[in-house]
């Protein structure tokens, strides 16, 4: 696991100024990971490790995370500008086009990145949803709603796992026991916002038939059939595109097998 005190943070403004907080370690090629729902730059302490030695990346707190500042209005457009933005700011910094690896919802936000920036060198997406609503159980975000007005953050995090993610009671438990759980719990309020993107605002196969940069999407074998639903749509939106299949994984591979999803990647980015 990656100390935190080894981490480098800095502020990079987004398209419309609003900071957001970005986390380096490692050496070698810049490479930027999006976090999805529920989560904010610890969701990668487990796989950040197994990169830091091959790339210098680039952890991001998405907008109204962590370190990140935030809008009294939200839009998904911003989420692919803020993505941009820091491609942009890292490509400067580097001389050189930048890598960058999504997972769900952060996959989504990676790949509407790709289609405002010729700055992403390579693009690797771990199962970018189409239409978050349609993973959602019949009166799910009520539910959320209720809990949220309780104040039971840690139980909007538990219901999202085992109802949407599908997720068994033993990998719960790993998940429980991850550095996130307690950023997971402390988004909990901008699950209902994200679940609520339509979809054909967070994928529009036309714009995304626009994106030059070589990608990679992987799916595990295991993913719920709502989660591996869009893995062929986006993977055939995107020329040239790759998918992948990891044996034996569902959607959180890179949490509970960190180092068979760091190999996909960089083995991918290393082309």
């Amino acid at each position: 696991m990656t100390d935190a005190a080894s981490l480098t943070m800095t502020s990079i403004p987004s398209w419309d100024g609003t900071p957001i907080a970005c986390f380096a370690s490692g050496d070698g090629p810049p490479l930027v990971l999006v976090h999805g729902v529920l989560g904010d730059h610890t969701r990668w302490e487990v796989l950040r490790p197994q990169l830091d030695g091959h790339a210098t990346v680039y952890a991001i707190d998405r907008r109204g995370r962590g370190a990140s500042s935030d809008h009294e209005r939200y839009d998904v457009e911003r989420e692919f500008e803020d993505v941009a933005a820091i491609v942009d700011a890292l490509a400067a910094h580097h001389g050189a086009t930048v890598d960058v690896y999504g997972h769900s919802g952060g996959a989504s936000f990676a790949l509407g990145a790709a289609t405002l920036t010729a700055n992403v060198g390579g693009l690797v997406l771990y199962e970018p949803p189409v239409d978050p609503g349609a993973l959602l159980p019949a009166g799910f975000l009520d539910r959320l709603e209720g809990l949220l007005a309780a104040g039971d953050h840690d139980g909007v995090v538990e219901i999202f796992c085992r109802e949407v993610l599908h997720m068994p009671e033993e990998q719960l438990a790993v998940y429980r026991e991850h550095p996130s759980w307690a950023a997971r719990v402390a988004a909990a309020p901008t699950l209902p916002r994200e679940l609520a993107i339509p979809p054909e605002r967070l994928f529009d196969p036309d714009r995304v038939g626009q994106v030059a940069a070589p990608t990679l999407v992987l799916t595990g074998d295991q993913t719920p059939a709502g989660f591996s639903a869009g893995v062929e749509v986006v993977a055939a939106a995107i020329p040239g595109a790759q998918v992948r299949f990891l044996h034996g994984q569902g959607h959180t591979a890179d949490v509970v097998a960190p180092a068979l999803v760091a190999e996909q990647v960089l083995t991918f980015l290393a082309r």
